[in-house]
Order: C-alpha cells, then structure tokens, then sequence
C-alpha cells in the first residue's frame, strides 16, 4: 500500500509541475473497482492537457522508475487515460471532466482534492 501512495505523490507533482488544476486523489481500495487509485486532473487547453500527460510520464519514471502499461485520448487531448495498473491518471479538458463527473461515479470512495499551486 505504502508503495501505490509514493506512486499516487510522484504523479500529483508531474502534474502540479505543468500547472494541472483541480487534483483530486481517489482512494478506491475498499471497492470493487479497476483500480486502488484514480488521480484526476484537467488543463486549459490540449497542449496544456499533452504537456501534463508527459510530464507525469517522465517525471514518474525519474524518481520511481516506473511507466505506464497503456495510455489512451492522446490523438484529441480531451480525456488521456494513463494506465499505471493499480493507478489510473484520468487528464481532462474541463468540459469533459464535468461531462463525465468521475467524482461522482466514485462518491463512495474516500477523495482527496490537492490544493491548486500558485
């Protein structure tokens, strides 16, 4: 467990170095679910949403050594889906990040929002 939270920590700050807004951690490991963890996020724009999705692949893979199995959504950067097994990364546009209202999916999980950095 202590491993997936240093996991979850290094993806917040490959996002928060990109300037991602609205983090949310989900901690669905009490549920049947895909995965233990979500991590959700959005950018302003699809560069912004592209420059996110590396900067958490690189930085991950810098101070954990660890790359995603799969990533989906790179072709239109609306929604990039970065798959770490136990981890999900979910990027958003914000329109499609209030369409799809993942929180909400999820109510029954423990979420923990990140304050935005300045």
């Amino acid at each position: 467990m202590k491993e997936k939270n240093v996991l979850v920590q290094k993806i917040v700050e490959g996002i928060q170095e990109r300037k991602g807004k609205r983090i949310t951690v989900v901690n669905l490991s009490k549920l049947d679910a895909p995965a233990r963890y979500f991590v959700l996020c959005e950018g302003t724009s699809n560069t912004q949403i592209l420059a996110i999705t590396e900067s958490v692949k690189v930085y991950v893979r810098e101070n954990t050594g660890e790359s995603p199995f799969a990533m989906d959504g790179m072709n239109n950067a609306l929604w990039i889906a970065m798959d770490y097994g136990d981890v999900m990364v979910h990027i958003f546009e914000r329109e499609t990040r209030q369409f799809y209202n993942l929180e909400h999916l999820w109510a029954d999980a423990k979420l923990t929002d990140v304050p935005d950095m300045e």
